[in-house]
């Protein structure tokens, strides 16, 4: 049989992964384990494939992108982000798209990026378990998240509690006592921080207002517009008075309850207030008060991080809050008066 890159790794006395990362050209290898890599190759004939170490480089240059969703808003246009940056500096995407959170279920994604041998890691926005972390973490390649944080890894994303307290002091400064949420389900915040966050802020900011939040007028789902319908008409359906306004985790889902109010002749604003966090592509035809955030700008800060990481820069993976911003249009206005 031939020589493998473990036979390597013992001879070495350091891990597969930091064979690879030396063999490669990657950063955060020192140049004495380096050296010693190396050595040790030629002494024991050891060639990597072209496929596995990119010969003619000593790298990939392929950044992978590992995604819950490519149908969402976010996810979209960070991708678009993190494209542009990678093309503009010769470098090519691969997606691994799980198609949903898949909560309490086995994702084999680790291995097939270890045998795809890519040179960096960008997270979009999902939670990993600590098992997933740590077989990432023993990959030793630069990893990064985007749009949400991730235990045990750097990222690029907005205060998710500060943007769901502006939504929120926004509300409450029109004069709203009766507000109801729209909130990621249970199963999405097992998984992926962000509902949580967003919901931990509308209960902070209630609370501070000396509010008590309606179990009646909480509704979960997942952030789309079709769930976002179907929780506010939950709400609507509930017995007693109606919220005069309603916090929604995203704006796909408010999108969804304007859709909602509008076909059961519920005016807005004039009867019932919205407000969402995103500023998705239909949030500004349709009037929707948002907190915006531009997750193309994340995607390229991601992407440009990872780059200056692989070239060689010391400490340019880190954690980066990203601006947000109130965009206030139609679909907020003072409670009615009666209320």
């Amino acid at each position: 049989m031939g020589v493998s890159i473990d036979d390597v790794a013992a001879q070495a006395h350091v891990s597969t992964a930091t064979v690879s990362r030396a063999l490669r050209g990657l950063p955060r290898v020192s140049e004495a384990t380096r050296a010693k890599v190396f050595s040790v190759a030629a002494e024991l004939g050891y060639v990597p494939s072209r496929s596995a170490s990119g010969l003619a480089t000593g790298r990939t240059r392929t950044v992978g992108v590992l995604v819950p969703f490519v149908d969402r808003w976010y996810f979209g246009h960070a991708i678009e982000g993190i494209d542009q940056v990678l093309r503009e500096n010769g470098y090519n995407l691969l997606l691994f798209s799980l198609g949903g959170y898949l909560h309490g279920q086995k994702r084999s994604f680790t291995e097939s990026m270890v045998r795809k041998q890519i040179d960096a890691l960008l997270v979009l926005s999902l939670g990993l378990s600590e098992e997933e972390l740590r077989q990432l973490h023993h990959t030793d390649i630069p990893l990064l998240s985007v749009g949400g944080p991730v235990n045990g890894c750097r990222g690029v994303y907005i205060d998710d509690v500060a943007a769901a307290t502006a939504a929120m002091d926004h509300l409450i400064g029109l004069g709203h006592r009766r507000i109801g949420h729209l909130r990621g389900g249970v199963q999405d915040e097992q998984t992926f921080r962000v509902p949580a966050l967003r919901t931990v802020a509308f209960e902070a900011a209630m609370a501070r207002a000396g509010l008590e939040p309606r179990p009646g007028w909480n509704a979960a789902g997942e952030f789309t517009v079709s769930d976002g319908m179907q929780a506010a008409a939950r709400i609507f359906e509930a017995p007693g008075e109606r919220p005069t306004a309603l916090f929604c985790g995203s704006d796909e889902m408010a999108l969804g309850a304007m859709f909602e109010a509008q076909r059961r002749g519920i005016r807005i604003p004039e009867e019932l207030s919205l407000i969402g966090i995103d500023d998705h592509d239909f949030s500004a035809p349709a009037g929707l008060t948002t907190i915006a955030q531009q997750p193309w700008e994340h995607g390229r800060a991601a992407a440009g991080m990872l780059l200056a990481e692989l070239g060689g820069t010391a400490g340019a993976v880190r954690d980066v809050t990203m601006p947000f911003e109130l965009k206030v249009r139609r679909s907020t206005a003072p409670p009615p008066r009666e209320a």
